[in-house]
Order: structure tokens, then C-alpha cells, then sequence
């Protein structure tokens, strides 16, 4: 079933991901309703109409299930019993199902383990008992994960002594985790890919990604990897999307270890920070496709047509004030996009620029030099 344009579709989930979902959709002459608990939520302030409640709401979540023809989310810790509601009565993609997968590092690394996918050597604490087992010494040192509702490095501890262990797991209050043996990096990449009803496949180009204090800081496409390693990597993403049955937009992150062995790290169930590069610098950009894969319309070509490199912009840089814009608008293929949200905090994702070129050392160089003069306002 296709729905066409002047349809109104739904987004759970009000942040930066459902705004720019929101613009596509409505850029190809969709409505969209947005439900989030957030009053100014980004994507709420661009919505043709903005429910605000909390996502187990049922009166809300009935509104949103009459109303739209089809219903996506823009982060994964949506309840799982809120997907399986609206499913009675509108299309839902990705489904329960994965997004179940991915909203749980548990389930995420046994379902990777069980299908045969290389994972980092992990196991899971659930009770105090567990930290004391005989495997875990092989696993140290590593970082513990909380299992569930962790993002940008929030709920991960690193640890490195069976002392320092225990001291995590109370500063994570007893919580089901995963510890994960810590692993020397060479790089780490991530591949976003969309999948439709009909199990069409459109692979976007390998990002490689640069993190500080586990929060993304930049995104440098195509990554500067061996073509058979990237082309691993896709062909990686694209067994596992099919191996979940996953219908929509899915983003697969990668370590690459010292001899190029690639790691799965994570999963998420929707179009991923590494990917907005995707919105300047190719046909189809991952909010696009998710549009697509939603209606059941063919999915959009993915060739990229500049190289590019992207960087977040976090509250850290609003500490003097609000930022000179002119630093990053005077670069005629610098690209800026800020979200919309009011208040800046260390840490937070208020926006992100992209620079385009020809070659992708000019764009890395042009992109220091924009974040330096940013940084030094």
C-alpha cells in the first residue's frame, strides 16, 4: 500500500531527528503530527499539528492512531506497548519488534551474538552475584553499559578493576547492565541503510565518526577506509536489516579494530547523527528515505555527490553567548542547521553544520577551521 502525498503522517519523539523528519515529509506534501511531552520541543514548532503528552497517553495515542495513516518514531526508548496500540490502526515502521531490539543493549547483543555477528566480548549483570562470576576478569579492562534509556555516553562507566566495577554498578543503581571488554580502536564508522515493505534496499556511503566524551563531534564521508573494508561494513548493514525484517531507516555502528576486524557496537531503529551529512551531500537524504519507506514509496537513490564532512554543535559553544553564525555562513559550501531548541547545555545537540567539496581533505581542513574560529568566539 502507498500513501501518497497530502496524507498526514505521525512521529513519536519531538527532537532534532522528528524535525527533520518533519521538513522532508512536509518538503513532499505530507502533514505530519507530532506527539512528544515537551511543549517546545524542535520538532513540535514545524508540525502541522503537535500533540503534547507523554507517550503511554492513551487518549493521545488514540488521536494520533485516528488521525494518521502511518506512524515512525525518531528515537528508540518509545514503550513498546504504545507501537503495538497505534499498530491496530495505522501502519507502524520499524516495528515493535526491533525497535524492542534496539531499545535494549541485552537483547541488541545476544540477538547480534545468536545471528552469527561479531560483538566486543561482553557479558550481562543483572545481579550483584553476577560481578563476582569467573569470566569477568577476561572482560576487564571495559565499560559498563546501563541496558536500557542510555545515549551520548550518558550510563557508561569505564572500568578497569573489579573494585572500580562494583563502584559502577551502584553509581548505576543496581540496574541491569552490560559490561563490555574494552577494545583498541583504529576507528570507529557507522552505515545507515533504508529497507521498504518490499525488502528493496538503498545502502548510504560509509561515515567514519569521531567521538568526545562519547558524544559525536564529527562525521567524515566517505570514510577514509579500504574500499573492501567499507564495502564489508554495507554488506554487514544490509544482512542485518534483513536478518530483523527491519522496514524504514536503521543505522549500524562500527568499531574497526588495529587489523581492520570490524565490530558491530550498536543499533538504532531510525536515521542516525552520522547521517545528516546526507541531507547536502546526497540524492536522497536519510529523512527523505525514511519518508519513503514509511509511504511504501520506492526508495530514493543514495549517491553522493560531494564529499563531506559534518560537526555537531553542542551547548558547550553558547557559554559566551549565542554564537557567530557569519563564522560558519561566510564559507560558501558550508551548510548550517540549528534545531530550534531554546535552552543550551555542555552536551547538548543544538545544531550541526556541514561542509561540501570535491575532495574530502579540503572539506576536513575547511571544517577545522570553522569549528577553531566557533570555539574561540
Amino acid at each position: 500500500m502507498r500513501i501518497l502525498p497530502g496524507a498526514m503522517l505521525g512521529v513519536l519523539g519531538g527532537g532534532q531527528l522528528g524535525r527533520m523528519f518533519v521538513q522532508a515529509a512536509q518538503q513532499m506534501g505530507y502533514r505530519v503530527t507530532v506527539l512528544d511531552p515537551a511543549m517546545d520541543s524542535p520538532a513540535g514548532q514545524v508540525a502541522d499539528d503537535f500533540v503534547c503528552a507523554d507517550y503511554a497517553d492513551h487518549a493521545a495515542l488514540m488521536k494520533l492512531g485516528n488521525q494518521c495513516a502511518a506512524i515512525t518514531t525518531e528515537f528508540e526508548n518509545i514503550p513498546a506497548g504504545s507501537l503495538q496500540k497505534l499498530a491496530e490502526s495505522c501502519i507502524v515502521r520499524p516495528d515493535t519488534y526491533s525497535v524492542a531490539i534496539a531499545q535494549n543493549r541485552v537483547l541488541e547483543k545476544q540477538f547480534l551474538a545468536d545471528n552469527g555477528f561479531s560483538v566486543a566480548p561482553f557479558a550481562i549483570i543483572a545481579h550483584q552475584q553476577d560481578l563476582v562470576s569467573p569470566d569477568i576478569a577476561q572482560l576487564l579492562p571495559g565499560i559498563l553499559k546501563i541496558s536500557q534509556f542510555g545515549y551520548d555516553g550518558k550510563g557508561q562507566v569505564p572500568v578497569v578493576s573489579f573494585d572500580e566495577l562494583t563502584i559502577a554498578y551502584d553509581q548505576l543503581d543496581h540496574a541491569v547492565c552490560v559490561l563490555e571488554k574494552f577494545m583498541p580502536l583504529k576507528r570507529e564508522l557507522s552505515v545507515v541503510v533504508a529497507r521498504g515493505g518490499n525488502g528493496e534496499l538503498q545502502i548510504f556511503p560509509v561515515s567514519e565518526n569521531q567521538h568526545i566524551n562519547g558524544i559525536l563531534d564529527i562525521s567524515i564521508v566517505p570514510a577514509r577506509v579500504a574500499p573492501q573494508l567499507a564495502k564489508q561494513a554495507q554488506d554487514l548493514t544490509c544482512r542485518l536489516v534483513e536478518k530483523m525484517d527491519y522496514q524504514g531507516v536503521l543505522c549500524v555502528e562500527f568499531f574497526v579494530l588495529q587489523d581492520d576486524t570490524l565490530l558491530i557496537n550498536e543499533i538504532a531503529p531510525r536515521p542516525h547523527n552520522s547521517g545528516h551529512y546526507s541531507i547536502n551531500a546526497c540524492i536522497t537524504s536519510q529523512f527523505e528515505q525514511q519518508v519513503r519507506a514509511l509511504c511504501g514509496l520506492p526508495l530514493g537513490a543514495t549517491t553522493q555527490h560531494s564529499a563531506a564532512v559534518m560537526v555537531n554543535l553542542l551547548g558547550d559553544l553558547w557559554r559566551n553567548g549565542k554564537p557567530d553564525w557569519q563564522r560558519v555562513l561566510q564559507h560558501s559550501s558550508a551548510k548550517l542547521h540549528l534545531y530550534g531548541k531554546t535552552a543550551a547545555r555542555p552536551g547538548r545537540k543544538m545544531g550541526h553544520y556541514t561542509v561540501l567539496s570535491n575532495d574530502i581533505d579540503n572539506a576536513l581542513r575547511e571544517a577545522g577551521h570553522i569549528k577553531k574560529q566557533l570555539e574561540h568566539h
